[in-house]
């Protein structure tokens, strides 16, 4: 098996992000610094991460966390500050899905199933997630039209969004969009160069499951048919 591959197995990250931490001389095998992610682990080897030994994860689980504001969507954080892995419990070695930002509420899936997030983190396969953005204003529908093209939002970078819905109340407008991508703070970006404002931004929904009444600040484990349908 693959030393990137072992990685994602053990819980510690997507095959793709294993690659990255392979190669940032994180990982031993037999006491020595691998930084081969194709290195071929057999049965009879140690294979160290963070200098803790690691073993291949028997019970999978996925966890839907409600994140609250100012909780960073990270495994470690150097500066102290409050991380989604200080919510959810430390029996299993859990890695978000994906991120949200500091500033973003809502719906983020965890687990230890590597095959798994890999799924729901690749580009190709177009995951969809959707956001409630309650914003100044409205959206006109040349802004809508832009949008659904793509728009250039900086960094050799351009977002894309499908508009789902937009009710408009008091001059504030709860707008649901769809995201296929996720280019880092995407939606954020959007709205600056729409020179829209937006006042808070929340994720409602990932690959199909919603994130229904769960409260801020909680989590649940997916049933055994969420999972299925997330593979689907």
């Amino acid at each position: 098996m693959r030393l990137n591959k072992f990685l994602s197995k053990c819980g510690i990250a997507s095959r793709r992000r294993a690659d990255e931490l392979i190669q940032m001389a994180t990982t031993e095998v037999n006491g020595k610094i691998c930084m081969d992610p194709a290195y071929d682990v057999k049965e009879t080897d140690v294979v160290k991460y963070d200098g803790k030994k690691i073993f291949i994860v028997q019970e999978k689980v996925v966890l839907m966390l409600h994140k609250p504001t100012k909780v960073i969507t990270t495994v470690k954080d150097t500066h102290g500050r409050r991380t989604v892995l200080d919510i959810v419990p430390s029996k299993y070695r859990l890695t978000p899905v994906g991120r949200l930002d500091q500033d973003t509420t809502g719906l983020l899936l965890l687990t230890n199933d590597g095959d798994l997030h890999q799924y729901l983190t690749h580009p190709r396969n177009r995951i969809p997630k959707d956001y409630e953005a309650i914003i100044e204003g409205r959206m006109s529908s040349i802004q809508i039209a832009k949008l659904t093209r793509g728009i250039y939002i900086g960094e050799k970078e351009y977002g894309k969004a499908e508009i789902v819905s937009q009710e408009t109340h008091k001059g504030r407008s709860v707008v649901i969009l769809r995201l296929h991508q996720g280019k880092k703070r995407e939606i954020r970006r959007i709205m600056y160069r729409l020179n829209l404002k937006l006042i808070t931004l929340k994720r409602i929904r990932f690959a199909g499951l919603g994130l229904g009444d769960l409260p801020e600040n909680h989590y649940r484990e997916l049933s055994e048919i969420e999972v299925n349908s997330l593979r689907k």
